[in-house]
């Protein structure tokens, strides 16, 4: 876990200017100790002091929503997992104390005496359908204040009881919620789309977060479900050969553990998985961040193409990271065609890379006895892979090689072109491995030396054996000679590569279409790790186009997570 990231504990309640500026702005989050301590809720729901009795006096004809799971004491987002049932609140109230009195503490007595008693017949009544498996019940998410719709504050006689924490006196309040839990419940994986405060009023909740980064490790919901902003991760019978990612997850967690009286601010994107306690009571704030009240709709698709854009970046750098090559390059720049090392060949390979950082201007033919020796042993391993793989007959002729390499793509159906596992990884490409590890002037002079001595093998290493990966090493190396070379050494150097083909056209569109599918594989990655979907290939073209931007935004993707990826 980064530092800059790390979970936030406050002893005292900030004041608003404070928890804006300093908590809230960070977008990370806080642990506020004590920060409802005085409530009278924490004194007045106790359970365990006659608070069952008392929210039957006050709330007891109301008929809430709850959630009821066959899968408790695990509690999923996903609607397949769960239905939401019209439940009297004297209902819950009574299986929250049957399951009391059959709770016993160390000594034998009863958590909560005996005078709570029965409620009436009607209750009686109500609870049956759930008397045989009340854990599967969890008032989760009850309005007490609802500001978007006042009629779904069923619970709105409570909020005498709590008291808006001063912090949040001016943010733009959404709703205030009631969870509550009759035996030990825990919530899957998911985040929300406001920033919210999580207080307990009674009992213990465990709480673990991720930040939004960490989105790949969870496996999200597609964007397109009813439950986007939930992990797909199961929290019981877990097999990691279904969940690869999720097995380093623990590295990108921090976990709270929150007691009556405490108070977590949650920003909006947080992903978080919450434990609660048996008979726990919390409610929660949410509210409006700035930048999502103040984030205009015809941004919406000019943010979401940037933020694309961005992930793909990094999942292609992840595939080839910055400074790899040059550490790679330390480790194999003295292999001699005998496979042994020579320490003393390091001054030959600086002593080219110099020679143009000097400016001598570029040879257009080099010869096999001018290489140095690791250079001889690159143009040797790759002239053997090109004469292992390619057959010459069955070579195309070059006004027909105007698409990417035939080893790298295999034809699925008309239009939809399937990578081969090796086309996007470079452990598994060897003539990209060979390509990245050689410093860019060294394979500048073996790419000339191929001109001057084996200009056929040249062009069916770009034609046919240059793998997307492949395509994109080339294309970065490409770009480190230019850093090294003069204008017009780098013209020069483009002219003679690429007349030496007899379709000069046909290899830049083979490096061009290669460098594009390698962006591909990455963007479908990016698409599966964070959004949560898996791209089939024209099916799912016409059902991404047949989405507006705001479909895209409001409904699929979460907006915190877009904002937190462009402006990182």
């Amino acid at each position: 876990m980064e530092e800059s990231l790390r979970i936030q504990r406050e002893e005292d309640v900030p004041s608003a200017i404070d928890f804006t500026a300093r908590i809230e702005s960070r977008n990370i989050p806080a642990v506020i100790n004590g920060c409802v301590k005085d409530w009278e809720a924490v004194s007045k729901w106790n359970p365990t002091n006659g608070g069952l009795d008392y929210l039957q006096e006050r709330v007891g004809l109301c008929v809430v929503e709850a959630m009821l799971s066959s899968f408790a004491p695990v509690f999923y987002g996903d609607l397949r997992s769960h239905e939401r049932v019209p439940l009297p609140f004297s209902a819950f109230i009574r299986l929250c104390k049957q399951r009391m009195h059959h709770a016993e503490d160390g000594s034998g007595a009863c958590v909560e005496s005996e005078r709570t008693g029965l409620l009436g017949p009607e209750s009686e009544h109500d609870c049956k359908p759930y008397e045989d498996a009340p854990q599967q019940i969890y008032l989760a998410q009850v309005p007490i204040i609802s500001t978007e719709n006042e009629e779904r504050a069923q619970l709105g006689t409570l909020r005498e009881d709590i008291q808006m924490p001063s912090f949040l006196e001016d943010k733009s309040l959404i709703s205030v919620n009631l969870w509550m839990n009759n035996a030990q419940a825990r919530s899957s994986t998911h985040y929300d789309p406001h920033h919210n405060l999580l207080c307990v009023v009674s009992g213990c909740k465990q709480v673990v977060l991720w930040p939004p980064s960490a989105t790949p490790v969870l496996y999200p919901m597609p964007i397109y479900g009813e439950a986007s902003n939930h992990s797909s991760v199961p929290l019981e019978n877990f097999d990691f050969s279904n969940y690869p990612r999720a097995e380093c997850s623990r590295e990108y967690s921090q976990k709270v553990i929150l007691h009556a009286g405490d108070a977590l601010f949650i920003p909006e994107g947080w992903f978080h998985q919450v434990d609660s306690d048996k008979l726990t009571i919390a409610v929660n704030f949410w509210w409006q961040s700035k930048i999502m009240s103040c984030m205009t709709e015809h941004m919406d698709a000019y943010y979401l193409r940037i933020l694309l854009r961005r992930m793909t970046i990094r999942e292609m750098n992840q595939v080839l990271p910055k400074g790899s090559s040059e550490e790679m390059a330390n480790t194999t720049r003295h292999v001699l065609n005998n496979g042994q090392v020579d320490h003393n060949d390091k001054g030959l390979d600086q002593a080219s890379e110099k020679e143009d950082l000097e400016g001598k201007e570029l040879k257009q033919e080099i010869t096999l006895h001018e290489l140095e020796p690791v250079a001889v042993h690159a143009l040797r391993e790759l002239i053997s892979l090109v004469h292992s793989h390619v057959n010459p007959a069955e070579q195309r002729q070059p006004e027909q090689s105007t698409s990417t390499t035939d080893s790298a793509i295999s034809v699925k159906d008309k239009g939809n072109k399937v990578m081969r596992s090796d086309a996007f990884r470079l452990e598994d490409d060897p003539v990209a491995n060979i390509i990245w590890t050689l410093p860019p002037c060294t394979l500048q002079r073996v790419l000339l030396a191929m001109v001057k001595n084996f200009p056929r093998t040249l062009e069916a290493l770009i034609l046919h054996m240059l793998t997307p990966v492949g395509a994109e090493v080339l294309t970065r190396k490409f770009e480190e000679m230019d850093e090294l070379n003069t204008k017009e050494d780098r013209n020069r150097f483009y002219q003679v590569f690429y007349e030496s083909f007899n379709d000069q056209f046909a290899a830049m569109d083979a490096i061009l279409n290669g460098k594009e599918l390698f962006a591909l594989q990455a963007y479908k990655n990016v698409l599966d790790k964070n959004i949560g979907v898996d791209w089939g290939g024209p099916k799912s073209e016409a059902f991404f186009s047949s989405l507006n931007s705001n479909e895209l935004y409001f409904t699929n993707f979460h907006p915190q997570a877009l904002r937190t990826w462009v402006y990182d």
